[in-house]
């Protein structure tokens, strides 16, 4: 006779609860935006000003609301996951009707009190939205073509107005975050072969009449850097300039020339890493990355102890999303591949970016809180 000795996590009170909570990554994501904090401080030449003040009043606020989201019971969040993708769906047919334009897009709403980026959003409903469909599928499902129909539309949906936006960084995080939910939820490689082989197929057209003509710039300036390096060129020669000459060790806090001398463009936002390695050199870089790197081995755990499967794909869905904001504003940033314009979480600065980030680790710590509840294959157990 086997007997089910696992707590109901779900009962607990919220002192409990708070006892539950990983103090620890609490922590850890603290000591990453202060990194983040520092940077901001030094990229307006030693001044809280403009940036780094409100940065600090914005992780403030996201980690008040991180809190409060990993209080709440599991069950809770799995049941409203596609009524809060509706609701960001909205407000992204809202930013192609009547949103904001900034820097030659379009991607803002103004809601009054702030102004929201939905797409930053959307990467986190989308991931518990996929990990909802996915919770309880067995193989037999996903070996299923009309099973994986709805998460295709639930994923085309919203890559298709980002693009239109245009934001072609936030379509590509998109697709890749929920085709590693697909795989980690057993669709077979060779669907993944199908989509590839398709993709490949459709990039003369995409080039000829979806790519914007910056796009097109930002491809082949990846291509070929040195061929316009004062006009499309000139981002990624500045910071490939900043990058190397940290050295070892760095030119020091407040020392960094590229940046203060305001040759490097965007430092504050998807170049900050590239002035972080000016000032803190190889060494630098190397600690900030092992903390990131610490980041992510924090949620792959999270997923391992999670009893049900909505719990480790959700954590699993957000670590991918957390490692795509890290690979590719670092590989972009190196002239790995093209300018995208993705930011660095808790460093670059940003209000809905920051604002996604710490909503998912909320979710995050309460998949942690919740790792033992009960829940039926489809159902959402005893609430």
């Amino acid at each position: 006779m086997n007997l089910d000795l696992s707590i109901d996590r779900g009962a607990m009170t919220i002192g409990e609860k708070l006892g539950q909570i990983s103090w620890s990554l609490v922590f850890l994501i603290t000591l990453v935006a202060c990194i983040g904090f520092a940077m901001l401080y030094s990229a307006a030449n030693g001044s809280f000003d403009p940036w780094a003040s409100r940065q600090m009043l914005r992780f403030g606020v996201g980690l008040a609301m991180m809190l409060v989201i990993a209080l709440i019971d599991i069950r809770l969040w799995m049941k409203l996951a596609y009524p809060l993708y509706g609701i960001v769906m909205v407000l992204l047919i809202g930013v192609d009707l009547f949103g904001n334009v900034g820097k030659g897009a379009q991607r803002w709403i103004d809601l009054g009190i702030i102004q929201l980026q939905p797409s930053e959003i959307m990467k986190v409903t989308l991931v518990m939205v996929l990990a909802r469909y996915f919770h309880g599928a067995t193989l037999e499902d996903t070996g299923r073509i009309p099973f994986l129909i709805p998460p295709l539309l639930l994923v085309g949906a919203p890559v298709a107005l980002v693009l239109a936006q245009p934001n072609l960084g936030t379509s590509l995080m998109l697709i890749m975050a929920a085709g590693a939910l697909f795989f980690l939820s057993g669709v077979r490689l060779w669907k993944f072969g199908l989509i590839i082989g398709a993709v490949l197929i459709a990039i003369p057209l995409s080039w000829q009449f979806v790519l914007h003509d910056y796009q097109r710039d930002r491809v082949e300036t990846f291509l070929d850097p040195d061929s316009d390096p004062l006009g499309t060129g000139y981002h990624i020669t500045q910071s490939k300039i900043a990058f190397g000459s940290g050295g070892l060790t760095g030119k020091g806090f407040l020392q960094g020339t590229q940046s203060h001398l305001n040759f490097l463009p965007e430092k504050q936002t998807d170049f900050i890493f590239t002035m972080l390695a000016e000032e803190f050199g190889l060494i630098g870089s190397v600690f900030f990355l092992f903390l990131y790197s610490l980041l992510l081995l924090y949620g792959f755990v999270i997923a391992g102890r999670c009893r049900h499967q909505f719990g480790k794909l959700l954590s699993l869905g957000l670590s991918v999303n957390l490692f795509l904001y890290l690979f590719i504003n670092v590989a972009m940033i190196m002239g790995l591949i093209p300018v995208v314009g993705v930011p660095l979480p808790l460093i670059s600065y940003g209000g809905t970016a920051t604002l996604g980030v710490m909503i998912g680790f909320g979710l995050l710590l309460s998949a942690h809180i919740h790792r033992d509840v009960r829940m039926s294959r489809r159902g959402m157990g005893d609430l």
